[in-house]
């Protein structure tokens, strides 16, 4: 129960006269998945799930979230808290609730290191026109009332090798300097988790599922300085830095970087810093606003085009990984009709066979093993007390992904192990239209994401179906699952898609109370040739780097057309012959013979 939690919450909010106080998921970073110390939001109101905004007033408790976690909200708030469901007509957005809710005058707090510049603006123009004041506070009241909250961890960094990052961290340096003298920046502040790992090739485990540490980075056109706990470097780590040596990386404390950012920026007027405006308002605050560049950092898109060892290396992962998926679900097969697989011993099993594989380091993200109704739960999780059994009459949705040392990978497959619905199979062949449509696709280079997201939905649009969720994400190279700035949905951000980008393609369906469908491939976005395109314009399609079969039993194929069914046996074929050898290599063969039977050619 939140009722005392939330009675200390007010009592700090009185004594800083606060009318209202917003709690953001993110971390101080603007980080999707958060260490256990920051889930400030989670500790306050109950909800679980990885996105998600908590208001709380004198008299009301609030969480806003949207379409994947509705259902796992109501089930985890408590009767102190509204469900604000986002995203759904009639439902206010959190400054127009504010605005309505409260009185001329009345002060909102949010801690300015939990909240991006982008989101406080908008916030602050909403409520200035109301006569209301934001507050960027610098301290923290969940803190205040969170007794045992955990500490920062302090995991050991280790090395990204050139054999896996294609490219030396002094030459990354180098090339955000260049983007640095184009926009006349004299130095980019990097806050995002995954861009300091990716421009040092460092990696870390300070957030589970994601191979990163927290750490804030400071580059210049005449240095860079790594501001972090120097507990975290060994010296293999200060070696690789050069760290005491021309050219090298100066360490600095973790808590030292806002007033780095002050003193920088006030000995170095009117330059100007290039400070994302994804990055925390408490940087924004640091720096006038007419010295401030507050567009993407360069590192954002020279991150999302992988380079040709970063392709590689997500290629051979996801061959590796279909091996473990492939001997989950013949393992499957033949398991659950003795009635003793559950959804979170499903997820455990399979997490072994990914073990097994070279150079797994970790799940990519919790196993959403989800059966039956637990299936409409878009981001469902299995816990002991939700736990249900895999059966031969519902549909088994599972959706899962690996981190392996020199990719990461991303897959979703649907199952059913006696005789689905036609309902079902009609709901689940429409997902599968839709995933062909959008991998198929042929686009202009630098096409936004957005722009794509109608080819996924129209065929369950034709049946009266849709989905509450977006289409696409970019996909990290031993990095974050969920990498940004690409991505395809309604609500993505609308930077421009090119080659060398990985992406999720995964449509679904979820009929509450009932089952879920959802198709998942990571994708590789590649230049296509046209028949008819003008010279020096370039055209860009995806192709599949997932390599699991689609079970043929769910799929209605009368529902497809020719060249649905071509994609579909091509796509087939690809599995078989790419993923089929590693698993007769490895002596797999009760995965292999399931691999044969599933990609046996239609039409």
């Amino acid at each position: 129960m939140t009722t005392e939690t939330l009675r200390s919450l007010r009592a700090h909010m009185t004594s800083a006269k606060l009318a209202a106080y917003i709690i953001p998921t993110d971390d101080a970073h603007q980080s999707e998945y958060i260490a256990e110390c920051d889930k400030r939001r989670q500790f306050i109101s109950g909800f679980t799930g990885s996105a998600g905004t908590a208001v709380v007033t004198g008299d009301k408790a609030l969480l806003w979230t949207d379409g994947r976690y509705h259902l796992q909200a109501v089930a985890e708030l408590d009767h102190n808290w509204t469900l604000m469901k986002a995203g759904l007509p009639g439902t206010p957005t959190i400054e127009e609730w504010l605005a309505i809710e409260l009185t001329t005058e009345d002060h909102v707090g949010i801690d300015s290191l939990l909240v991006s510049t982008e989101l406080f603006e908008r916030y602050n123009k909403a409520l200035l026109k109301e006569c209301i004041a934001l507050v960027a506070m610098t301290e923290n009241l969940i803190d205040k009332v969170w007794e045992d909250r955990p500490p920062r961890p302090l995991a050991v960094v280790f090395t990204h090798p050139l054999e896996y990052s294609g490219k030396k961290w002094t030459d990354k340096v180098q090339e955000v300097r260049v983007a640095m003298e184009k926009a006349e920046a004299i130095a980019v502040v990097v806050t995002a988790l995954d861009e300091v790992a990716w421009l040092l090739n460092l990696r870390g485990s300070d957030i589970a599922y994601n191979p990163v540490f927290f750490a804030y980075v400071i580059v210049s056109s005449h240095d860079v300085r790594l501001f972090i706990d120097q507990s975290k470097l060994d010296q293999s780590c200060r070696d690789h830095l050069m760290v005491g040596k021309a050219g090298g990386v100066k360490l600095y404390g973790y808590d030292e970087v806002v007033a780095s950012v002050t003193d920088l920026a006030n000995q170095n007027k009117p330059n100007k810093i290039w400070i994302s405006n994804k990055s925390s308002q408490r940087f924004s605050q640091a720096v006038s606003k007419d010295q401030c560049i507050t567009k993407l950092t360069p590192i954002a898109l020279m991150k999302a085009i992988k380079n040709d060892t970063e392709v590689s290396g997500m290629r051979s992962a996801h061959i590796r990984d279909a091996v473990a998926v492939c001997e989950y679900f013949a393992w499957l097969e033949r398991e659950v009709p003795k009635g003793h697989v559950t959804e979170v011993s499903g997820a455990h099993q399979l997490e072994l066979y990914r073990k097994e594989q070279d150079n797994f380091v970790s799940l990519s993200f919790a196993t959403i093993s989800s059966t039956g109704p637990n299936g409409a739960v878009i981001h469902y999780r299995p816990t002991v007390e939700t736990d249900r059994a895999l059966c031969a009459e519902e549909l088994y949705l599972c959706d899962s992904g690996g981190q392996y040392r020199d990719g990461t990978t991303d897959i979703t497959r649907v199952l059913h192990f006696g005789t689905p619905s036609a309902y079902q199979r009609e709901c689940l062949t429409r997902v599968l239209k839709g995933h062909i449509a959008l991998c198929t696709a042929v686009f202009p280079d630098k096409t936004a994401g957005n722009r794509l997201d109608s080819f996924a939905r129209s065929s369950l649009w034709e049946g009266g179906l849709d989905y509450l969720h977006g289409t696409g994400h970019g996909v990290g190279s031993f990095l974050n699952v969920h990498e940004g700035p690409q991505g395809v949905g309604i609500r993505s951000s609308p930077e421009p898609l090119q080659a060398g980008m990985f992406i999720s393609d995964e449509p679904g369906y979820y009929e509450d109370g009932q089952f879920g469908a959802r198709i998942e491939n990571v994708v590789l976005i590649k230049p296509t040739e046209t028949k008819h395109g003008p010279k020096g314009k370039t055209f860009l399609t995806m192709e599949p780097v997932t390599l699991v079969p689609i079970q043929q039993k769910m799929i209605m194929f009368e529902l497809l057309n020719e060249k649905e069914i071509q994609w579909l046996n091509d796509y087939h074929n690809l599995c078989l012959d790419i993923v089929g050898p590693l698993l007769e290599q490895q002596g797999r063969k009760e995965a292999l013979r399931w691999l044969r039977h599933e990609t046996q050619l239609i039409g």
